[in-house]
Parts: structure tokens; sequence; C-alpha cells
């Protein structure tokens, strides 16, 4: 967690960057999980037909593919991260941020937390609660 306590409007600037970071990791991530898949039915497959010969050199290039993305996606996630966001969810586009809770909640420290497709960060949760739990700022 980013020791910088951020406020609504310190999140609100991030979020061009993080909606370009975000589109750019979901798209990666989705196309990982359907290679991955991909990889599997091919595995699958070899191994029901009693060793079945693959073309060896998609075989690779397709395991390539798939570790070239899975490093875009962990760059995007390091660049959030560096940004002080923690990343709840990357399906969904989830990010929290720490920051401190207005008189009304205490003063105490909350997750600020905005979602891929919202212009700006309106909801708030406490550190042991999640996204169910949101509560709206104002």
């Amino acid at each position: 967690m980013s020791e910088r306590l951020f406020t609504p409007e310190d999140v609100n600037r991030l979020i061009p960057r993080l909606t370009e970071l975000l589109e750019t990791g979901v798209e990666r991530y989705r196309q990982a999980t359907a290679l991955q898949e991909r990889l599997r039915e091919d595995r699958a497959r070899v191994a029901a037909s009693g060793g079945e010969r693959l073309d060896a050199r998609d075989w690779k290039a397709r395991a390539e593919r798939l570790d070239g993305l899975g490093i875009e996606v962990r760059q995007v996630l390091e660049e959030i991260r560096a940004l002080g966001g923690v990343i709840k969810d990357l399906e969904m586009g989830l990010v929290d941020f720490p920051g401190r809770g207005s008189a009304a909640q205490g003063d105490r420290i909350v997750n600020l937390c905005w979602k891929l497709g919202e212009d700006a960060v309106r909801f708030w949760h406490g550190m042991d609660e999640g996204f169910a739990q949101r509560k709206p700022l104002a």
C-alpha cells in the first residue's frame, strides 16, 4: 500500500492515465487468458490422442506471446502501483487508493474506490471491506 494518503481530487487527476493503463491491462489480460485456454486445450487434445504432433514453431510462438502478454500486464500493474493505486480486480478495472475519510467517516484511513469507466472517484470503503461495501463519498 502507498504511504501517501489521497484525496478524491488527487485520484480524479489520475483518472485519464488510469483509464489508459487499465484499458491496456484488461485487454492484454483477456488476450492472455484466451491464449492460455487455447494452449490448455491443445495439451488436452495431445494427451487424449496419445501424442498427436503439434506444429512446434506455432506452439512456441504462442507460448512466447503468452509470456509477452504476462509481462505487459505486470508492467501495467506496476505502473498503477507506482501511482499509489492498489489493483483489486483487473478484469473489472477496480483500483483503490488509501485516503483519509471525512469527519462523518471518523477521520479514519479508508479506500477511495474507483472503477474503470467512472469519470470520478465517488465511493469509499473501509480498509477491511471490499467493492460490495462501497459507500458514496458525499
